[in-house]
């Protein structure tokens, strides 16, 4: 059995774990809890009700939160052209070495972003960067040939991804502690409505079956069904 510590305990005191919340309501509660020696991240923790055992009823997706993650970014960039990466704010950019280093392990960023004529190329790494959600796409911006562009925006901190486990759930940041109340609502409404927009086709029943915010060293506050239910 796991041993709770002092602080979750004193912060457990503050809600009943059992119970539901508002959004507003669930924020201005963890507000209240002891705050811990560093800026906490807060984490939304979301329940599906698809069948994770179906390939075609994997979620997953790419949002980027109106208040910012409040976390660094870290970008590599696959290019010819890696002098003009680097200038634009690449912590780091290349093309043969980049992909052996990458082939030999290194998965060390949070983002990778690649030019079109890059990505012949990139493919080589396509199984270990696909998995990780770090395989560059259009649709998120990070296939381009504007690197400048896609940089400056994944450096503002806000583009997060997600991905679903094998047991249905959803784990992601939201933001840290020191966000305000408003900061954290929009970021949660705005991940909540990505998700709601991944709904695979195949899906029946319901999907979001329940949501929860916590930070890193507080206990889970469960939310109202009235922020999902639409979806």
């Amino acid at each position: 059995m796991i041993k709770q510590s002092k602080r979750y305990h004193s912060s457990s005191e503050v809600t009943d774990l059992n119970q539901s919340y508002p959004l507003e309501e669930a924020l201005g509660l963890l507000s209240q809890m002891a705050l811990a020696k560093f800026d906490e991240t807060v984490e939304l923790s979301v329940r599906l009700g698809v069948d994770s055992r179906q390939s075609n009823q994997m979620v997953r997706g790419i949002v980027n939160l109106p208040s910012g993650s409040g976390k660094k970014v870290s970008v590599v960039v696959f290019t010819d052209k890696p002098e003009e990466a680097l200038a634009a704010g690449a912590d780091e950019a290349g093309l043969e070495e980049l992909i052996k280093k990458v082939k030999d392990g290194w998965v060390g960023f949070d983002v990778a972003v690649a030019t079109p004529a890059a990505m012949k190329e990139v493919r080589a790494v396509a199984r270990i960067l696909g998995p990780r959600g770090l395989m560059p796409n259009p649709k998120t911006g990070t296939l381009t040939d504007d690197v400048e562009s896609a940089i400056k925006e994944i450096k503002l901190g806000g583009r997060v991804s997600y991905k679903m486990d094998r047991t249905a759930n959803i784990g992601t940041l939201v933001g840290k502690r020191s966000f305000t109340t408003e900061q954290l609502a929009a970021n949660i409404k705005a991940v909540i409505e990505s998700i709601g927009q991944a709904r695979p086709e195949t899906m029946k029943g319901r999907y979001i079956l329940s949501a929860t915010i916590s930070s890193t060293m507080s206990p889970g506050i469960k939310l109202d069904n009235s922020l999902y239910s639409n979806y």
